[in-house]
């Protein structure tokens, strides 16, 4: 088999990771050298691993509060295992119903030293967890009409959704108008990072998930 050629760092990856830049890059070069042939990443994404995958996963840090973060459909660990690998402050439950990639997750968990990392292998639409989260993120998952139902129920009320999204994202937004009252979803937006920073931005809607009132009666 004929070396894996990795995109070589870009300088401003170690802004973005600060302090932990280091172990950002053996996780880069761990998924960049493993990724293809455990079934992860596809055999063009190396040469583009940093541009497009990392960088893209790691320019959302800043959005992210302490307290406990889900990542659904977490895959290779993008963009869950970068965020937490730069946000140690953070704990993130990494959700991912498939075995291998569980696996991968584990481990790279585990090399790592994340101790804010949780591996939990399930369905989105299965996850039962003892207490809501704070944020919620996902990365490619599906179309946001979509991906509302198997992400709104998991936060707390006041939590945050935090879905990184195409260029269609205001599209997505309008197409998931029903989907946005029925989970309670206020103050919708799309916000624009990277501009300047990246070769390719990246475009996370943000809305806060309001958990239905009870009536006082008076």
């Amino acid at each position: 088999m004929a070396d894996v050629i990795i995109e070589d760092e870009p300088a401003v990856a170690a802004d973005l990771a600060g302090d932990r830049i280091d172990v950002l890059r053996a996780f880069s070069a761990n998924l960049g050298a493993h990724g293809e042939e455990r079934g992860l990443i596809g055999p063009l994404e190396p040469p583009r691993l940093w541009t497009r995958h990392i960088l893209n996963s790691a320019i959302m840090a800043p959005l992210l509060r302490p307290g406990r973060v889900g990542d659904i459909g977490t895959g290779a660990g993008l963009p869950g295992l970068v965020l937490a690998i730069i946000r140690p402050d953070v704990d993130f439950i990494l959700i991912e119903p498939m075995e291998r990639r569980v696996a991968w997750l584990s481990e790279q968990a585990e090399e790592l030293a994340l101790g804010n990392v949780t591996v939990l292998r399930s369905r989105a639409e299965d996850v039962v967890l003892d207490t809501p989260l704070d944020q919620v993120t996902a990365r490619a998952v599906s179309a946001l009409r979509t991906l509302l139902p198997l992400t709104a129920p998991l936060l707390r009320d006041g939590g945050e959704l935090v879905l990184m999204k195409g260029i269609s994202a205001e599209k997505e937004i309008a197409a998931a108008e029903k989907q946005l009252k029925k989970y309670r979803v206020t103050d919708v937006a799309v916000e624009i990072l990277g501009e300047g920073v990246l070769e390719d931005v990246t475009r996370v809607v943000r809305g806060t998930v309001r958990a239905a009132r009870q009536s006082s009666g008076s």
